[in-house]
């Protein structure tokens, strides 16, 4: 059995191949490892996806790809927490963003981008992905991500820049007040997954001109600051994975399409096809 995992920082799709049966597929939380240490990893699987870890004696390969999984350290973190859990599996663990190439560009050369929680971007060359200046994260970066999008929800709605019917909205959802989002922010863990969680609220007022104002503002930042700083982006596909890019899929196509973007594949969870290319790879 070969157990495949695409993890971002809020959510993880795991996706189970057992021969001559349809494959299993689970969910746990998102599983990044500069918020949790291997001890942690184990905790959340043992309580979130039970079912999956009785099959830990038969499944033999293990293929993690992650957030946050972009150094031998960090790979070593989650690397140690699936060995104990699954005692007899190969396990290979790598980045979100080599997940998302194999899913979208396959063997081909092409850009490939992250927009969901958070959002990164890579040039891949047919079998790797090749280190840039991204990938911040959401102090410094994540444009066009959830977080992104929340952050600037929450900080217009505290500053009073929101258009009267959008906050009244806004407040409803969510009855806000400054000292929570102090106290979420400064204090507690996944001050990120918790910015995020408020980009939903976007697509329910999507029509406002302040929503569409936000969208293109976010995209548009994502595009200029990421995609274009590859001086040849315009030769190559450029793919999407993530629940961001998927939401807004058409006024991304749009303004790829006004700045010269050749769009490929939008996909909100790449798991399916990433298992589809470890089969055939392995």
């Amino acid at each position: 059995m070969i157990l495949v995992a695409d993890s971002g920082s809020s959510k993880t799709d795991w996706l189970l191949d057992i021969p001559g049966q349809e494959k299993l597929s689970f969910r746990s939380s998102g599983l990044n490892p500069y918020f949790l240490n291997d001890k942690q990893i184990v905790k959340i699987l043992q309580e979130q996806v039970p079912d999956m870890i009785a099959y830990n004696q038969q499944i033999k390969e293990i293929y993690f790809f992650g957030a946050g999984c972009s150094s031998p350290d960090r790979h070593e973190i989650v690397s140690n927490a699936l060995s104990v859990l699954f005692t007899k599996a190969f396990i290979s663990v790598d980045s979100d963003l080599l997940g998302s190439a194999y899913a979208t560009c396959g063997h081909e050369k092409g850009i490939c981008c992250v927009l969901g929680t958070g959002s990164n971007i890579s040039f891949f060359d047919g079998e790797e992905i090749h280190a840039g200046k991204h990938g911040l994260g959401y102090v410094l970066g994540d444009e066009g991500s959830g977080t992104w999008i929340g952050r600037i929800l929450v900080t217009d709605y505290l500053y009073g820049r929101m258009p009267a019917d959008v906050a009244a909205a806004f407040k409803k959802e969510y009855k806000l007040t400054k000292d929570q989002v102090m106290l979420k922010v400064y204090e507690r863990p996944n001050a990120n997954t918790y910015l995020a969680s408020f980009a939903r609220f976007l697509v329910k007022v999507k029509e406002t001109v302040y929503a569409q104002q936000l969208i293109e503002k976010s995209l548009t930042g994502f595009i200029e600051t990421n995609i274009k700083s590859y001086p040849e982006y315009h030769k190559y596909k450029c793919h999407f994975v993530g629940s961001i890019a998927e939401v807004y899929s058409e006024e991304l196509k749009a303004l790829c399409k006004a700045q010269d973007v050749q769009v490929g594949k939008i996909l909100k969870h790449p798991i399916d096809d990433l298992m589809q290319f470890i089969l055939k790879k392995v």
